[in-house]
This record gives structure tokens, C-alpha cells and sequence, in this order.
């Protein structure tokens, strides 16, 4: 089996989607690219790809320096191909962190198609589901934050994240607010996303401690290893880190050697798919920590988020970006939470369609590749 073409679609975001704001005011620019590589006995492998302010830069990126490394490969043969890719990103390519993991997911779904099996269970099942956390956007003011909280909690997720944006005091004021709302027993955590001085995140930790929140993520930018090896050594709650450090699994092996975070984090679509991510979560479990999934942002790269999840220990949660309608992208469907739990699929591969139909009537531009 070999692969013999390589598909992509750019499909315009604000055409069929959303227009989220991010900190500050910015708009989340990312168009998607929608990616399908088929095999010489008929199979397709599929994945979907954040494309950045240009998804004309990406699908260079794709068909330039990914697709010729890919394409007449044995879609086994996923380890050899990971490091072509790492070789070719150091010699010339210099790729965006979230281009090659979308293409390692379709190998990998390919691979479990061929095999006749689910994901999770041809990488190796450890579980079906996992515990669900409304993770929220960047809100204006206390009131957005702890009606979000709120309403999730009503329909019963389980936990919430807030994403307070700044300044300390202000983000503070979210995190009693929340507490307040919820009652003391709902599992919250808070990921502001910050440039905080040492102190200030000492007396947001502190907060964050008094109020019993389960960890406290990204205080600092990933590469302030000193700042975050102080944190972790002064404060009681968890520090979360390394989401987005660059590396992939040497990278995060950076903050682990330095003891620069209690908790990592690691994703199919920044952390070099299927393949990278597993590599962090198994080094991560050698060292008895857990790898907490973070959200792609998409939700047919969550699906396979959840298969990975469920293929590994050291994982607790399920992080569910909300509002889910937002970040479909464009995954035919909802994820298939019930109870406050996500289930993973069981059918072969992945599990989940993309609408192809909303792809082909919102797409910038198509281009294939073939042997």
C-alpha cells in the first residue's frame, strides 16, 4: 500500500464559520484546510489543518515541502516519514507548528481503516471515554465568564476553564466570581494565556490554591523555563506548560529536565500529530506526569484528540472548546459527549465525516497532487 495522491482544500472561514476575537481585540484569522490522501487500493486518509492569516502559505507549505516526502510512501511506515519531515523543517522548511500533524492524522486514519479498527484501539485502547471541561474564549467582563461557567455547568460538563484575559486584577476578580457561581465541589482550572511577573503569579497561584482549582496553566510564555521552574517549586496547585513550545517531544523534554511544569500539554495539530503526540505523552507517563490533551481548536482533530486520549493513561480530561458550533471546521456533526463524558468512535479510522459539501462551496482554492 502506498500513497498516491495528496488532496487539500482551503476553505474559507468567515464564509461558513465564525468570527472569534481573540485577547486584545484580535480576530482568530485561521482559515482551515480540509486534507485527504488516498492509497493505491483505495483508502483515504483525512485531516483537517489550521491555515494560519494565509492558507495560501499553507498549502505551499503542504504541496512544496510535505507532499514529495509523503507521496509513494508506505502510510506504515508513519516513524520514518515523522523524521523526513523534522529533517526537512531543519535544512529549509521552517514549518508553522501546526502543518505537519495534520498529515501525520491522515496517515495514521488511513493505517487504522486498512486494519479495520478504531483508532484508539489500533494505537491501543486504555479506555472509551473521559471526563469533558468546557474550555471558554477570552471574555470582556466577570459577568461573561461566570454566565459561561454557569451554563455548561448546568448541562452537565463537569469542569470549566476559564480564559481570563487581563490584567492580574481582573483575572483575580474572574476567579472568585466563578467559584462563587459554581459551588465549591465543581472542578475549575484557569489558563490566562499571560505574560505575568513571578509575582503576580505567586499571588494568582495563591488565589488559585485558597479557591481549590485544579491547576493553573500558562502563566508565562512556554520558553521562560527559569520563571516556570520557580513556580512550580513555590506553589502547591499544578503548573500547566508546554502547549505551545516548539520541538515537539525534545522540546517538552526541556521543561520536564528542568522541572519547569507539573503538568504537559500536547496536541495531534501542534505537537506533530499522532505521532509526537504519543511520543511527549509516553515520556511524560516515564516521569509520572500527566500529558493533558489541549484542543485543537477544530473539532475533527479534537475527535482524534479523543482517540489519543483514550489510548493513554496520563491523560484526565477532554478539553471541549466552546462554543462548540464555532469550531465545527467542518466536521459533520457534534462530538459525541453524553453526561458530561466524551465517547470515542468505533468505527474504523477516525470515525467522523467532513462536510464535504460545505468544503467544496466555501473553498478558496483545491489542489492535488498524484503519482
Amino acid at each position: 500500500m502506498k500513497i498516491v495522491k495528496f488532496e487539500t482544500w482551503w476553505v474559507d472561514r468567515g464564509k461558513c464559520l465564525f468570527d472569534e476575537k481573540r485577547q486584545g481585540g484580535a480576530k482568530m484569522g485561521w482559515d482551515v484546510i480540509a486534507i485527504k490522501l488516498t492509497t493505491d487500493t483505495g483508502i483515504e486518509g483525512i485531516s483537517t489543518c489550521m491555515a494560519a492569516r494565509s492558507g495560501g502559505v499553507s498549502e505551499s507549505y503542504l504541496h512544496d515541502s510535505i507532499a514529495p516526502v509523503v507521496l509513494g510512501r508506505d502510510p506504515h511506515d508513519r516513524e520514518a516519514i515523522f523524521y523526513d519531515l523534522w529533517n526537512v523543517d531543519r535544512h529549509e522548511a521552517f514549518f508553522p507548528v501546526f502543518l505537519p500533524g495534520p498529515v501525520d492524522v491522515a496517515l495514521w486514519d488511513i493505517c487504522a481503516k486498512a486494519a479495520g479498527l478504531p483508532l484508539y484501539k489500533y494505537i491501543g485502547a486504555y479506555r472509551d471515554s473521559l471526563p469533558v471541561y468546557a474550555s471558554g474564549n477570552f471574555h470582556g467582563t466577570v459577568k461573561e465568564y461566570v454566565d459561561e461557567a454557569l451554563y455548561y455547568q448546568s448541562i452537565g460538563i463537569p469542569g470549566y476553564k476559564a480564559h481570563p484575559g487581563g490584567p492580574v486584577e481582573f483575572d483575580m476578580e474572574v476567579h472568585q466570581a466563578v467559584r462563587d457561581a459554581v459551588g465549591p465541589d465543581y472542578i475549575l482550572m484557569s489558563d490566562p494565556v499571560g505574560e505575568y511577573t513571578m509575582g503576580d503569579a505567586v499571588k494568582v497561584g495563591r488565589q488559585l490554591e485558597a479557591l481549590g482549582y485544579k491547576w493553573f496553566e500558562e502563566p508565562f510564555r512556554d520558553f521562560e523555563l527559569y520563571k516556570y521552574t520557580e513556580l512550580c517549586r513555590t506553589l502547591d496547585i499544578p503548573i500547566a506548560g508546554t502547549e505551545t513550545t516548539r520541538g515537539c517531544h525534545w522540546g517538552v523534554a526541556q521543561a520536564i529536565a528542568q522541572r519547569a511544569a507539573d503538568i504537559v500539554r500536547a496536541d495531534v495539530s501542534w505537537k506533530d500529530g499522532i505521532t509526537g503526540t504519543l511520543k511527549i505523552a509516553h515520556m511524560a507517563d516515564g516521569f509520572g506526569m500527566n500529558c493533558e490533551i489541549h484542543t485543537t481548536t477544530m473539532n475533527y482533530m479534537d475527535l482524534v484528540n479523543v482517540h489519543v486520549s483514550c489510548a493513554i493513561r496520563n491523560c484526565e480530561y477532554f478539553e471541549y472548546f466552546v462554543p462548540e458550533d464555532n469550531y465545527r471546521l467542518p466536521m459533520k456533526g457534534d462530538l459525541p459527549i453524553r453526561d458530561g463524558r466524551i465517547y470515542v468512535p468505533n468505527e474504523p479510522g477516525v470515525g467522523a465525516e467532513l462536510d464535504w459539501d460545505l468544503i467544496n462551496a466555501s473553498c478558496h482554492s483545491y489542489r492535488c497532487q498524484e503519482l
